[in-house]
């Protein structure tokens, strides 16, 4: 996290570190694209909106610790800014909760502490892509043949 003063306003800290931060990856390749490692971008999209480490309220939803997976949903305190080291609230979302109860959690605190609403979607879309992370994945079924090949197929069966 940066320092923040309050004589020094969010807007002119994001022009000072835009270009050059330790959260900015930039690619070469795909016309130069510009991402964020930021814990605090909900998007990973390197972008005055979604800097976490510039504005004074920003979420962040990261995978949970453990074998059973869930979300952590970290929120950022208002209240010290100077303090990079506690300005940081965690609440973690355990895997075996229902996704909607996940969802309303996240939304239900982020809206009851005065957190941005327009970043409301962006958080319960990155949960959801989280969650959907961490379930196991199915084995492909084998394809069935159809037309001409079925046709072969069953004949070489029956012989």
């Amino acid at each position: 996290m940066t320092h923040h003063s309050s004589q020094v306003s969010a807007d002119l800290i994001w022009e000072i570190a835009r270009n050059q931060n330790s959260y900015l990856v930039k690619r070469a390749s795909s016309g130069g694209v510009r991402f964020s490692r930021d814990p605090l971008n909900l998007t990973n999209v390197h972008s005055r909106k979604y800097a976490g480490f510039v504005n004074d309220k920003a979420v962040g939803i990261s995978p949970a610790e453990g074998d059973k997976g869930g979300v952590t949903l970290i929120t950022k305190k208002t209240k010290h800014p100077q303090r990079p080291g506690s300005s940081v609230n965690k609440v973690t979302f355990g895997g075996s909760k229902t996704t909607r109860k996940t969802y309303k959690g996240i939304v239900s605190s982020t809206a009851k502490s005065g957190y941005r609403s327009d970043l409301r979607a962006e958080a319960v879309a990155r949960a959801s892509a989280i969650r959907l992370s961490q379930t196991p994945k199915k084995d492909a079924p084998e394809k069935k043949l159809r037309g001409s090949k079925a046709k072969k197929a069953a004949a070489e069966k029956d012989e």
